[in-house]
């Protein structure tokens, strides 16, 4: 193929897929690949990765340490904005995509890449996500999406390729996987096969983050999370990294059966999806987060970030990160955390996490207003006239109607 491509930036995991496309590129393309492999937390080892990239010739392999830039840069801006795409979903596989897009442009400029690549199928959302980025970040690159050109469609296929060109195949990437998986730092979902059938309820040997809640402990856990302007900075008095912080609510959690949820979601591409996700860590912010903002946020600027979380949401969602919307917005979030300061204090008990307790040095609630004993704040026969103010239009519209 005479493409003018001369070097492409491949997103690679050192799996069965990323490796037969980092084959099929070079066969396809006859161009130099340099391959990027991101640690945002996944949990596996990427040092085979690497090993497995140089087994196949490449010169240039990048294998970066993403988590602290994943949680701090791209995470806990979206926990300032509460963000929840349809209500439910903690966004986990989203807000990942705009990093590892971000890296790759950074690769392809620090190469001379004419062009980057990755494995998303042309069925799902990542796609979308992985290529609104780059286009963002750098108008002119050449985007490659394997699964939209070639023919090799099935798994079948795709071992096949791998064995007669010896591409390393692991054993267990030999059988039909029951469901595809995606991990990060901030959650792992589960998709497809056998779980394809939203009346089915997952095996429990397939969560890997959280006990079953009813194997967690008898007896409840308590957490304290500190926040500073917004963001999370200490896990029961211990100062932490955000990828730390995370992780330590991501085990905390976990041992509870905190952060399950199975849901159908309208992907972006105009389909309804099955997934399950473990969010264990990331729920206790979300609800966390939210308590302490009650104490600290004036009523209308609370009001006016919950009217913009969905179409937040659905930015993220969509892959529309680096858009001057969502940039925008996230001006405005950030704008109201400057008070976003104080202590919530959880309790864990078998899957389920609720608030105890909140304090802060900013905070806006006055027991010495909200209470029913004697007090001076205003005086309550005002309230008749302010109820009949805001009553005026309901009586004038009832009048209308000959009431």
């Amino acid at each position: 193929m005479s493409s003018g491509v001369k070097k492409v930036v491949l997103a690679y995991s050192g799996g069965l897929d990323t490796s037969v496309i980092l084959r099929w590129l070079q066969e396809t393309y006859q161009c130099e690949v340099v391959t990027f492999t991101a640690d945002i937390g996944q949990g596996e080892e990427l040092e085979p990765a690497r090993r497995k990239a140089e087994l196949m010739g490449i010169k240039q392999i990048y294998v970066d340490d993403l988590r602290e830039e994943f949680v701090r840069d791209f995470v806990f801006p979206m926990f300032r904005a509460n963000a929840l795409y349809e209500g439910t979903y903690l966004l986990g596989t989203s807000i990942a995509r705009p990093l590892i897009a971000k890296r790759q442009i950074e690769i392809a400029l620090e190469t001379g890449a004419d062009a980057v690549a990755h494995g998303a199928t042309g069925k799902g959302n990542d796609q979308v996500r992985f290529e609104l980025g780059y286009y963002a970040l750098k108008p002119d690159i050449k985007v490659i999406a394997p699964w939209r050109e070639w023919d090799l469609n099935s798994r079948t296929r795709l071992i096949e390729y791998a064995e007669q060109r010896q591409i390393p195949i692991a054993k267990d990437k030999r059988g039909e996987a029951p469901y595809s998986t995606d991990a990060n730092l901030l959650h792992i979902s589960y998709e497809g096969k056998a779980l394809e059938d939203p009346w089915v309820e997952p095996d429990e040997d397939m969560f890997t983050r959280t006990v079953s809640p009813e194997k967690a402990p008898d007896v409840p856990s308590y957490v304290e999370i500190a926040f500073e302007r917004g963001d999370p900075v200490a896990v029961d008095g211990d100062a932490l990294s955000p990828a730390r912080l995370l992780m330590r609510l991501n085990d905390l959690a976990g041992a509870n059966g905190v952060g399950r949820l199975d849901l159908v979601e309208n992907r972006f591409v105009g389909m309804k999806s099955r997934g399950v996700y473990e969010t264990p860590g990331g729920t206790l912010l979300s609800l966390a987060h939210r308590a302490i903002e009650s104490l600290t946020l004036d009523r209308g600027a609370a009001h006016l970030k919950d009217d913009l979380m969905p179409r937040y949401a659905e930015l993220v969602y969509n892959g529309f990160w680096f858009a001057p919307e969502r940039v925008a917005i996230q001006s405005l979030v950030d704008q109201t955390q400057e008070m976003v300061t104080g202590t919530v204090r959880l309790k864990l008990f078998k899957g389920g996490a609720q608030v105890v307790g909140r304090k802060s040095p900013n905070s806006l609630y006055r027991l010495d207003f909200v209470t029913f004993e004697a007090d001076s704040v205003y005086d309550q026969k005002d309230a008749a006239g302010f109820i009949k103010l805001n009553a005026l239009r309901l009586r004038l519209a009832r009048m209308a109607k000959g009431g």
